[in-house]
Parts: structure tokens; sequence; C-alpha cells
């Protein structure tokens, strides 16, 4: 685990970003941009949603209203970076991440919110390590943008982390059912992240080369 997480988001990661996606996410810096800015909306769009979803929780909903500007706002800011370097915008399929994270969700409550805010605290958190993993291997001006964004993930990892906590006690629900979610919703996103991925995306596997048709 990058040890810059280890402070604000013990544990929650259980893999690091393999080797071979940093180094292919360097050469298709484009493609990386592209998809980096479908992930910021669909990151404000999942805050919406969780508003709409819970509305009776009223700190959790000023939180995610704060969390949804500074993602579009990041959004602003990739297609300000996309311009500057002469990256045209284009359709992307999705990837495999978010609809595996999706999978594994319990469909009753209230386990089911405290589940949706578990995957958003692995989701930045992850968001968080990638950017870390790619500055290294990025050119001026992308690797300071990515150094700079990953304060702004850890932030958004550890609200929901925190608000995920606030829900186990609002719903009379152990922490070892706490402990027991957070693991095995952690061990999908490893697999996700660990595993050959034929698509390349922000939040992908391991690439391998696709096949021709």
């Amino acid at each position: 685990m990058n040890a810059a997480l280890q402070e604000p988001l013990p544990g929650v990661l259980k893999v690091a970003t393999p080797p071979a996606w940093a180094l292919h996410a360097a050469r298709h810096w484009q493609q990386l941009l592209v998809d980096h800015a479908n992930c910021e909306k669909k990151a404000a769009s999942t805050a919406l949603s969780l508003m709409f979803a819970y509305p009776e929780d009223t700190a959790l909903c000023q939180a995610l209203a704060r969390l949804a500007r500074e993602e579009l706002r990041h959004f602003e800011q990739v297609q300000q970076m996309m311009a500057r370097l002469g990256v045209p915008v284009r359709r992307l399929s999705p990837g495999r991440y978010a609809g595996g994270l999706r999978a594994a969700l319990t469909n009753h409550e209230p386990q089911r919110k405290l589940d949706l805010l578990l995957c958003g605290a692995l989701i930045e958190a992850r968001s968080c390590e990638r950017f870390e993993v790619l500055a290294p291997h990025l050119e001026a001006p992308l690797a300071g943008f990515y150094e700079d964004l990953a304060r702004s993930e850890r932030r958004h990892a550890g609200m929901y982390l925190d608000h995920a906590r606030v829900t186990l006690r609002e719903a009379m629900l152990t922490q070892e059912h706490f402990d027991a979610r957070l693991e095995q919703l952690a061990n999908v996103e490893a697999h996700l992240i660990s595993s050959a991925d034929a698509e390349f995306r922000f939040h992908s596997g391991v690439p391998v080369e696709v096949a021709p048709a």
C-alpha cells in the first residue's frame, strides 16, 4: 500500500496499483485524461445520487454537496488540461471497476447505505493512490496536477469512511459487521485492480493486449 495513505486511511486498500498499469498509463496519458474527466463527473453524480437516496441524513448531504462541487471543479480542471495539451474529448465505454463494486452491494437497508459509503471510500482512496503513483511517471504539467489532486481525494475518502462509521452507530450494527463488510468490499476492489483487464481505464486492472475481433 502507498505509505502516504496509511495514516488517513489505514487498512482500506488491500493492494497497490500494479507497476504495469502505471507504465501503461504513462504511455497512454491522453486516454487516461479522457477517462479521468469521466470519473470526476461520475464522482459528482454518485454524491448527488446519495443525497437523493438519503435526504434525511442532513450531515451526510451537506458533506456530499461539498464533495460534488469539488468533483465538478476537478472535472473542469481536467478539461482545461486536455485543452492545454491538445487532447480531444471522445466517448469511452465504461470500465468494469464500478460495475464490479456495485455487484457486491447489499440490497437491503441499512446495510446498503453502509456498503455505498464504504465503496465511496474505496474508490476515492484508489483515486488518491493512482494520482500519487502516476505523478512520478509523468512530465509537467501533468505530474504537478496529479500531485495536487491527491490531497483532495484523500479528504473525500476520509469523509466517506467517517459517515460509514456514523451509519454503523445509527443503524445499531456491530463493529464486526463493519469490519467484515469493509474487508469483503476491499477484497473485491483489490481483485479488480490486480487482475488482468482488457480495457485501459483510470480504475482498470493489469493491462492486457486485446485480441483482434
